[in-house]
């Protein structure tokens, strides 16, 4: 686990390391204080790679395609 702030990380960083936390809290080693600590810092990742996913498809839902289906340009996630 790093100190570095959620919300500073990208999708793969804090993906990565929830799948450390997951780990962790599975094993079952960890203190009971541990565990907290552990289970906050991964709810703070998983929100942060919804949030990032959200931005995904938001990108993808603005791309607008000709008749062809090629890509024309974007259209503003407003218009959606």
């Amino acid at each position: 686990m790093t100190d570095r702030p959620v919300g500073e990380m990208s999708f793969e960083e804090a993906m990565r390391e929830l799948e450390g936390v997951v780990s962790q809290l599975e094993r079952g080693d960890v203190a009971l204080e541990d565990s907290i600590r552990l289970y906050e810092r991964g709810a703070a990742l998983k929100a942060r790679c919804e949030v990032k996913l959200k931005e995904a498809e938001e990108k993808v839902a603005s791309i607008t395609l000709d008749r062809d289906g090629q890509p024309t340009g974007t259209t503003p996630v407003e218009d959606l």
